[in-house]
């Protein structure tokens, strides 16, 4: 019986394109690594770190071009308009732009710790970080006589120390004022809530007129007695909640103010 002629296995000349693939996938890797080790932008250089695994494991590389330059891809492949990177397009409504303006406040607080020391220890000043920013408190006895919005020329050379950590960073300024519950009603003010916006503003000129702090960085509040710190039912409680704050918004606190172009 003759034996069946074994067909030579055709050879193929095309698995070099492969290893060429391979080579450039890695090679594009290599590069972009490079590129991201040379941020500054913690949380870009996690997201490149990111999208590089996820394009080695077969992701589509349109989607690791995206993340590095700061787009995103749809469903088609397709990214929008950039809003960094080589040659990006900023878009008008995306927040980039705003929250690179935004600072840590930390080293700010520490600086202010210090230079309102003796302000603070007398308890006339307290320095907290708090989830919306820096707020730098100042009781009614610091700044105001009972039931005016006339602030005292004593009262300047804190506000000047604090005027200065603002404008050392970029980052927007609200100023709110609180009452007690006592109600108030005189020639000048009829309700509370007039007196706390109204001290509110007076730190504003103070601000902007006397220390330069431009107005556009500064927005004001009034919550009257509906945001107390302690009890209105003793006097020490009202005294707590008769106060002006200052408040150097992070990020977080930025949200809640109107978008500025």
């Amino acid at each position: 019986m003759a034996r069946k002629k074994k067909h030579a296995e055709q050879e193929n000349h095309e698995r070099w394109l492969v290893s060429y693939a391979d080579f450039i996938t890695l090679l594009f890797a290599f590069f972009v690594v490079l590129f991201a080790s040379s941020q500054t932008d913690k949380g870009k250089a996690e997201k490149v770190s990111e999208s590089v695994k996820k394009a080695l494991e077969g992701e589509k590389m349109s989607a690791m071009v995206a993340a590095i330059l700061g787009g995103t891809v749809d469903n088609t492949g397709k990214g929008n308009g950039m809003t960094r990177g080589p040659g990006g397009v900023k878009t008008v409504t995306d927040q980039t732009q705003k929250d690179d303006k935004i600072s840590a406040l930390l080293p700010s607080m520490k600086i202010l710790t210090q230079r309102l020391a003796k302000q603070i220890s007398s308890g006339e000043i307290e320095v907290n970080m708090e989830k919306r920013g820096l707020v730098i408190s100042f009781t009614q006895a610091a700044l105001f006589p009972s039931g005016e919005d006339t602030i005292p020329q004593s009262s300047y050379a804190a506000l000047e120390k604090v005027s200065e950590a603002i404008a050392g960073i970029p980052n927007p300024v609200r100023l709110e004022g609180h009452t007690d519950s006592r109600p108030i009603h005189n020639s000048r003010f009829l309700t509370n809530w007039d007196l706390s916006a109204a001290r509110a503003i007076a730190v504003l000129e103070i601000l902007s007129g006397r220390f330069d702090i431009p107005h556009e960085r500064l927005s004001v509040a009034g919550y009257a007695d509906t945001a107390p710190r302690a009890s209105n039912d003793t006097e020490e409680g009202r005294a707590k909640n008769r106060h002006v704050d200052i408040v150097i918004l992070n990020e977080e606190g930025v949200k809640a103010e109107p978008t500025k172009l």
